[in-house]
């Protein structure tokens, strides 16, 4: 029987935000997260992670809306309905905590799924970082504001809003 840890492959990618780790496994992108501490970033010899690298590359180029690749991260159907919610939010644009609950369905879950927001383990795949306080404030994001405003910030620069600031 095959190791679970063996089949996982790992990936770092440095971005204009910093390191980004990718891990694959099965044939899925099963997290990309922004890391605050130094790794060394190093040629990978596996197409999906490399496809994930081109296609971060292409996000932070302004030239990739959407992401195209295999993904796959553990989570209850709650949480799984709530990740897939997230990828309908249109580039450069942005939603409230209650317009999602509204969205789905659920008026009085704000809470719950504010904090699956916050488990999201694709970072800028699954667009968690598109999603506001009903205020406009850019309230708590799992790879810290500062990056959320930035992602929102770059966003709104390459779709062309009206305005460079969408809180």
């Amino acid at each position: 029987m095959e190791n679970k840890e063996q089949s996982a492959k790992t990936a770092y990618y440095r971005t204009p935000l910093g390191l980004a780790r990718i891990t694959a496994e099965d044939g899925f992108i099963t997290s990309v997260s922004a890391r605050d501490e130094e790794h060394e970033v190093a040629p990978v010899d596996d197409l999906l992670l490399n496809a994930a690298i081109k296609q971060l590359d292409e996000y932070f180029a302004g030239t990739r809306k959407e992401f195209d690749l295999p993904i796959k991260q553990p989570g209850s159907d709650f949480q799984q309905e709530v990740w897939q919610q997230l990828l309908t939010i249109p580039y450069g644009r942005t939603i409230s905590y209650g317009q999602q609950s509204r969205i789905l369905n659920n008026p009085l879950g704000i809470r719950a799924i504010a904090s699956t927001n916050g488990k999201n383990a694709l970072w800028i795949v699954v667009p968690c970082h598109r999603v506001i306080g009903s205020d406009g404030s850019l309230t708590g994001y799992a790879s810290g504001v500062w990056r959320k405003r930035w992602l929102l910030e770059h966003e709104a620069r390459v779709a062309g809003v009206g305005q460079t600031t969408l809180f």
